[in-house]
């Protein structure tokens, strides 16, 4: 992928609901394999992913293994080495941690407590809505 595009990491909550429900958060995925935009995650935020949709989308082993695996192929990973406590919620932070290891632009979330951050280290902090306005619906 170029290297001048947009980078983003897309919180556990946005890739659970392209995966599951579709919607603004599908179409910001469409735009990551339209390689209009280059999405980033970290092996915690994966293990996170590989949990949520178990539990909440009761997914297959084959189904998550696959939507796993096509993540890795079309996201870029990261391996954050600096350990960040901004929130309370420890999920939040490893978020935060995988958005400064990749000099991240953006962080797509609806997790309040990332939004009422608006801003970390210059990564923007926005919903799936905002994301699209401010950004894929320009590309």
């Amino acid at each position: 992928m170029a290297k001048n595009l947009v980078r983003v990491v897309l919180d556990t909550n946005i890739l659970v609901s392209a995966i599951g429900f579709g919607g603004k958060p599908a179409e910001i995925i469409a735009s990551v394999l339209a390689e209009k935009i280059q999405a980033v995650t970290s092996p915690i935020l994966l293990a996170e992913l590989e949990e949520v949709l178990y539990k909440k989308l009761s997914l297959s082993k084959e189904a998550i293994d696959l939507t796993l695996e096509e993540i890795r192929e079309e996201f870029t990973v990261v391996n954050p080495t600096k350990i960040i406590h901004v929130v309370e919620d420890e999920d939040d932070n490893r978020v935060l941690e995988a958005a400064v290891s990749a000099n991240a632009d953006y962080i797509v979330t609806g997790d309040s407590d990332l939004l009422r951050l608006k801003v970390f280290r210059k990564i923007v902090i926005i919903t799936s809505d905002q994301f699209i306005k401010e950004v894929t619906s320009r590309l």
